[in-house]
């Protein structure tokens, strides 16, 4: 369980860094992935200030993840992933691999392009899909805002993914060009306060592109403006990054100055 706020937060690097680790999605998605790898970031989850939210992983990684970990520390794996093509019968595919591997959480996909051309109905026909395929996992939805570009389009993805029953509103893969925005960021956390249904349940993922301590507490911040100091936790926010981890221990170790990237970082 998340420590309640300090009353110095967002203004303390340290306090940011703590509740930035406990909300993190520790993250690994190379095409090169294998279990020494993912076993080198299991190990990284359970850091010395304490462990990550989650460890996110391919399908194919997840099972191999499970045994590696505490319960406390949820296992992650993606789903029709980064394509976010439109074909169910694959998205469903990954995401019973993803329940049989005992993994806790989903993150899937939204068919971004489908949306795009005008065919909401292909959207929340997989998303449904794919929601009853994995009954009792948390179910995050990236929109894959850096490619949906219009507060018009982000917004109608947020609504459609509420609709399927997402727990969570995620902004990307992280493999393209422009990822996690706080433009993108302030339209899906106000879709989710807007919605009587989702305002106190569900969740908001930022992903792609953080690398520091002072770019997560950022985003922190928003959340906390739009939806509330209670939902700064777990079961509420999360970060999905691979080197924010680096840069947390930094700042709790004082090894270097809040917000500076380390080297190497990506």
């Amino acid at each position: 369980m998340t420590p309640p706020l300090p009353t110095q937060w967002p203004n303390n690097p340290q306090a940011s860094a703590r509740l930035a680790l406990a909300c993190l999605d520790l993250t690994s998605l190379n095409d090169s992935d294998t279990e020494a790898d993912i076993a080198t970031l299991c190990q990284r989850a359970q850091s010395p200030f304490g462990p990550v939210a989650a460890v996110c992983v391919w399908p194919r990684l997840a099972a191999f993840a499970r045994a590696q970990l505490p319960a406390s520390v949820a296992v992650v794996a993606v789903a029709n992933f980064p394509h976010g093509h439109a074909d169910i019968n694959a998205a469903v595919l990954d995401a019973e691999q993803i329940v049989l591997a005992g993994a806790q959480e989903v993150d899937v996909v939204l068919p971004y392009r489908s949306l795009m051309a005008g065919d909401e109905r292909a959207v929340s026909q997989l998303l449904n899909a794919v929601r009853r395929a994995c009954p009792g996992l948390l179910l995050k939805v990236i929109l894959e805002t850096g490619e949906l570009q219009t507060p018009a389009l982000i917004q109608r993805a947020c609504q459609l993914s509420l609709d399927s029953g997402a727990d969570f509103l995620k902004t990307s893969t992280g493999k393209i060009p422009v990822n996690a925005t706080l433009e993108a960021a302030r339209i899906m956390l106000g879709a989710i306060a807007a919605s009587p249904a989702a305002q106190t349940r569900v969740g908001f993922k930022a992903a792609g592109g953080i690398r520091t301590v002072a770019e997560a507490a950022a985003y922190l911040a928003l959340a906390q403006e739009l939806l509330g100091a209670p939902a700064l936790t777990p079961q509420r926010f999360r970060i999905g990054a691979s080197s924010l981890l680096n840069d947390i221990e930094a700042v709790l170790s004082g090894a270097a100055e809040p917000g500076t990237a380390p080297p190497g970082a990506y």
